[in-house]
């Protein structure tokens, strides 16, 4: 999709929730940019702000590339504009506050205590929007024992928990192969923003939103805290089978692949047992609890018929059954799969090299009218640095200037 085909569309398109609000991003890496990225979506103008010749880590994150458009860069700033501004530099101040006396958001995931030592801290921003919203994104939070800790996604995974309840207990411990804390961080931020506008929306009051990696990945274990503290026992390394326990909820392996069911109410633990021939198993094991003790014995019965037939055999068998069943895909098969390409989560956008267009991943939900959509390509470094400013008042010689000194 073109530069030009996104504007025709957004002319035509209904107005979004976010449209004519402006959010000044502070952001890198994973976390921030990616809330910042579902507030653009949703047709808030996105400014991010980058340092002047380096620009966000992420750009050059696991890559080859020298254009500063990784994949790790494209995952997380569709939408956007982007400046570059030496934050450091003594007339950065001045162009931040006219930033700022246009703006509805400010988003940033410094480590706590650095933006407000560069001077665009809360305080310091709501003197010029006193409705400002200031969204702060950190390891553990703004305030604690634990707040000045820099922390990345495999940390948080460790000291939150989370770690210790993956994985299988012959292999220990294990972290999720992908960025789970950094990723539910970033829709808990964006939805915390989300919340905070319409609440000024409402009361005209500006607000200061703190969102830590640890409070996210909390949130995401919420069954598993509640329950130990309910019981005061610590959950344990279960493998594939489901937190329940219940060995009818487990992968098992097929003759072609592997399949994940998830049998867990009465009625479709008996259509299981009735889809592989063995619906007498199900006398005297009625109670989850008696079917805990005997998970083997349910191994034993189970794991030999996956394996005679093939992963499409058991899917279609399960699903006559009404039986809760998948395959485990690749990330091939997953991107491929009818369900998601009838989605919105994947975009078409213009490849960085030029060669035609790649796709990105997007939206996280659907609405209508007027769903979450990819306003522009991700930027290039400081791609709209003239703009922005020309925007804010500055002339071509300021800008010049401006440049000249290393500001932008």
């Amino acid at each position: 999709m073109s530069t030009e085909t996104i504007a025709q569309e957004q002319a035509s398109a209904p107005r979004q929730a976010l449209t004519g609000l402006r959010i000044i991003d502070f952001t890198q890496v994973l976390a921030g940019p990616f809330a910042t990225q579902q507030l653009a979506q949703l047709g808030a103008d996105v400014i991010k702000i980058e340092q002047p010749g380096v620009g966000d880590i992420t750009r050059g994150l696991m890559s080859d590339s020298s254009d500063g458009m990784a994949p790790s860069f494209l995952t997380c700033n569709l939408g956007k504009r982007a400046i570059t501004l030496d934050l450091k530099h003594a007339q950065a101040k001045e162009v931040i506050h006219k930033l700022v006396e246009t703006a509805d958001a400010v988003v940033e995931n410094f480590k706590p205590g650095t933006i407000e030592r560069l001077g665009f801290g809360y305080e310091a921003l709501r003197q010029i929007k006193p409705d400002l919203i200031y969204a702060s994104i950190s390891g553990y939070g703004q305030s604690g024992p634990k707040s000045t800790l820099a922390a990345f996604d495999g940390a948080i995974q460790a000291s939150s928990g989370m770690m210790s309840i993956s994985g299988h207990p012959e292999s220990g411990p294990v972290r999720a192969g992908f960025f789970a804390v950094d990723m539910s961080t970033a829709l808990n931020a964006a939805f915390a923003i989300t919340a905070a506008l319409f609440r000024r929306h409402l009361t005209g009051e500006g607000q200061r939103v703190d969102v830590s990696m640890m409070d996210s990945a909390f949130m995401m274990q919420a069954p598993q805290l509640t329950g130990y503290f309910a019981t005061g026992t610590l959950p344990d390394l279960t493998g594939n089978r489901s937190p329940t326990k219940q060995p009818t909820a487990n992968v098992f392996e097929s003759s072609d692949g592997y399949v994940q069911v998830i049998a867990l109410k009465e009625a479709q633990i008996q259509s299981l047992l009735e889809a592989i021939g063995h619906p007498d198993f199900y006398a005297g094991r009625q109670d989850p609890t008696v079917r805990i003790s005997q998970t083997q014995a349910f191994n034993d019965l189970l794991e030999p018929i996956f394996k005679s037939e093939t992963t499409a055999h058991w899917l279609e068998t399960l699903a006559v059954a009404g039986v809760p069943a998948s395959a485990i895909q690749n990330l091939a098969e997953a991107a491929e799969d009818q369900q998601n390409t009838h989605r919105l989560s994947i975009a078409s956008i213009p490849d960085p090299s030029g060669s035609g267009d790649t796709r990105a991943i997007s939206a996280s939900h659907v609405a209508h009218p007027a769903p979450p959509s990819v306003q522009r390509p991700p930027p290039r470094l400081g791609q709209h640095t003239h703009e922005v400013l020309t925007e804010l008042g500055y002339e071509t010689t300021q800008i010049n200037s401006m440049t000249a000194s290393g500001l932008i």
